[in-house]
């Protein structure tokens, strides 16, 4: 029997609805939402033969656990993710740019990952089973889309991953406080994979010891970590910037 999973905010259902509408069972709306973006909504529903209701605002609170869904739910079936990494390596076309993320478990954090990994051409995003959050109806919403875009690769040993990865010619880069390398200094012009940490907790021993090079965004400020979300924002968008240099 197929497992059934809550999706809410106008973003998480409307990219489920476009790339998954098979997996959408029922959408549920505010019944006081009548602005031109609820009708593109209800009409696009339509298109997809997908049944919708006009719910109370008090239901959808119910329904959301008390998260803010903006008047839009939706019942799906639970999608895995199909992407392997050998699928998605084989797929790379030129230096390949990989996120992995060394045990995020907040749900917030992996979607902001995913959704600045899309905008910025990551081919995939990489995770461990274990210690991670997953992909969740709060991953969903914060991903605003990018959740079904962008191939989301769940391992069972990162640090295997992590050799598999060098095997096929990735340069693995470690993002850490204590390296004495900034990354501006780090040639990002070839096949990389950025590696960040946990939340407070940084890369762990063995996936530390298993990158190839480890690196550090220089804080000039008072702050002494970042967000990895934010960590994630800084190491793709340099490795963009030198690939733009180069005209890739």
């Amino acid at each position: 029997m197929t497992e059934r999973a809550v999706v809410y905010g106008f973003h998480a259902v409307t990219a489920r609805l476009r790339h998954r509408p098979d997996s959408v069972r029922e959408i549920l709306i505010d019944v006081d939402r009548q602005d031109p973006r609820t009708k593109h909504l209800i009409d696009s529903a339509a298109r997809a033969g997908v049944k919708l209701q006009l719910a109370a605002r008090k239901r959808l609170d119910d329904i959301a656990g008390g998260t803010p869904h903006q008047g839009v739910v939706a019942f799906v079936d639970r999608v895995e993710g199909g992407a392997t990494l050998e699928s998605v390596l084989d797929a790379v076309q030129g230096p390949a740019l990989m996120l992995v993320l060394d045990g995020v478990q907040d749900p917030r954090n992996l979607g902001a990952c995913l959704r600045v990994a899309d905008a910025m051409g990551a081919d995939a995003v990489v995770a461990p089973r274990d210690r991670a959050v997953g992909i969740t109806p709060t991953v969903e919403k914060a991903a605003s889309g990018a959740a079904h875009t962008l191939p989301y690769v769940v391992v069972t040993n990162l640090a295997r991953a992590l050799r598999q990865m060098q095997d096929r010619g990735l340069w693995v880069i470690g993002a850490s406080q204590q390296a004495g390398e900034p990354l501006a200094r780090c040639d990002l012009l070839r096949s990389v994979a950025l590696v960040l940490g946990a939340e407070g907790e940084g890369l762990r021993r063995l996936t530390s010891e298993t990158c190839d090079e480890l690196v550090s965004i220089p804080m000039v400020g008072t702050v002494e970590s970042l967000n990895v979300s934010v960590a994630a924002a800084i190491c793709l968008y340099e490795a963009r910037r030198q690939r733009a240099g180069q005209g890739r």
